[in-house]
């Protein structure tokens, strides 16, 4: 990498990429530093050659008004395909399995009109949120200085309603609602339109998937300038100094460039070594944006089973190890899967256990929804995101009560030379890939406004 660069982009997932792309297309020179040995980040998917299929181990839907990411996939020439919802769906609520059509689970008349009430007043109160800059969203000071948790506290009195709202809402955040300050619940809500969009399937944030997986948008994304992409390129440290940024590679030689873009999650960003500091407000909102905890988990099978029952694969649970799962099966339904998801404080004991330790816990749960016949797949795998040196969680960074107030106007504020992309500093669709594509090209334009 002779000469000065432009820009040094590290992080390799859809916003780094995305930066790469918009600087490249205006003729800026650039390199672009990827940890792993692969492009992709949170976008992963692993060929499975003896099923014939592949599975997305890291995010795998698309939906209507990201437009970024549809536009993306039009662009090149990439496919996708509708979520599998025909059916109904199934609800395990103490102890008791009742199936349910539509997108809110059957619960008595009580519990059922105050989750319909709740998720009303959140979506009204979300779009009150100042998107641009949430800190300034009217009442800020207080909605930032509670957690979601205390303001259902004050609402939900029914049992079944609570249970049901949070196996939801986690499988939304994959955080329980004790972690999030409600401001930041608030804003991820408006940010994907509303909750019920984003707890929705047909029509909503799942509602579809793409053609071969998810992470081959990323390579194809790439392949314009594959010559500038270094895999296994892990950053240590980021020098500025007067007129250019030098940044510090494990085991390698450094480089140099007159500007830096952060494609990675705050979390990611503040384990690395600043020359000099970073400003105090971004070091302590460093502190403030944990990663949510999710581990997904697939049973394949020889087909989908579940469909000649007349149940769509979707499932929601009160107890056990997965709050959530759907039917993953390749368009084509050439073997059947599921695809359950152990979030938050129900995931954070597997964390001490190994794949094979795990697998009869998920299964438990896919058998009280769908039977003794998905006890006994013909494979099972799980990623768990926790154990990524690279990501350290997922889905996406989440403000703490009190980070957005304190410290957010640094979330994407530029510090001398440094720039910051990644999905976390998105305003739509924050937390998604659509996001981060956003924050990508947002990123560059900064660099590109500065270029001299």
């Amino acid at each position: 990498m002779p000469g000065m660069l432009d820009c040094l982009i590290i992080g390799g997932g859809f916003s780094g990429v995305e930066a790469a792309h918009t600087l490249q297309q205006a003729g800026a020179s650039f390199a672009l530093l990827e940890a792993r040995d692969r492009l992709g980040g949170r976008a992963y998917t692993e060929p499975l050659q003896d099923e014939g299929t592949y599975v997305d181990l890291g995010g795998q839907w698309v939906g209507p008004s990201q437009d970024a990411l549809l536009e993306m996939l039009d662009e090149l020439g990439i496919g996708t395909f509708k979520t599998y919802t025909e059916g109904k769906s199934v609800l395990s609520l103490g102890g008791a399995i009742r199936s349910y059509s539509g997108t809110i689970p059957k619960l008595n008349p009580i519990a059922l009109a105050e989750l319909g009430l709740i998720i009303s007043r959140l979506d009204r109160m979300a779009r009150a949120v100042n998107l641009e800059r949430p800190w300034e969203t009217p009442g800020a000071e207080k909605l930032d200085s509670m957690t979601l948790a205390s303001f259902l506290d004050r609402r939900l009195r029914t049992k079944s309603a609570r249970a049901v709202l949070d196996a939801g809402l986690e499988t939304v955040f994959a955080a329980s609602a004790g972690e999030l300050s409600l401001l930041h619940a608030l804003f991820y809500m408006k940010s994907g339109t509303s909750l019920e969009n984003l707890i929705s399937t047909a029509d909503g944030a799942q509602d579809a998937r793409v053609s071969g997986g998810m992470q081959q948008v990323v390579e194809a994304r790439a392949a314009a300038f594959r010559e500038h992409v270094h895999l296994e390129h892990i950053v240590s440290g980021i020098e500025q100094r007067e007129g250019s940024v030098r940044v510090h590679l494990r085991d390698r030689e450094s480089l140099e460039a007159k500007r830096v873009i952060l494609a990675l999650p705050p979390a990611l960003a503040g384990r690395l070594h600043y020359t000099p500091a970073l400003s105090a407000r971004r070091d302590q909102l460093s502190q403030r944006v944990p990663m949510g905890t999710v581990i997904k988990c697939f049973a394949i099978y020889d087909r989908p089973f579940w469909r000649e029952h007349g149940l769509s694969g979707q499932a929601v649970f009160d107890e056990g190890v997965i709050q959530a799962c759907f039917d993953n099966s390749p368009a084509d339904a050439s073997c059947g899967m599921l695809v359950g998801f152990s979030l938050a404080n129900r995931a954070r004991p597997l964390l001490d256990l190994d794949e094979e330790e795990r697998r009869p816990l998920v299964l438990q749960s896919f058998a009280r929804a769908f039977g003794p016949e998905a006890q006994s797949p013909r494979r099972y795998l799980d990623k768990s995101w926790a154990e990524e040196e690279f990501s350290r969680g997922c889905y996406t960074g989440l403000m703490a009560p009190g980070a957005w107030l304190g410290f957010g106007e640094a979330l994407a504020r530029p510090e001398g030379r440094l720039h910051f992309a990644g999905t976390e500093t998105a305003s739509r669709w924050n937390g998604y890939f659509e996001g981060a594509i956003l924050a990508g090209r947002r990123a560059a334009s900064e660099v590109l406004e500065r270029r001299s």
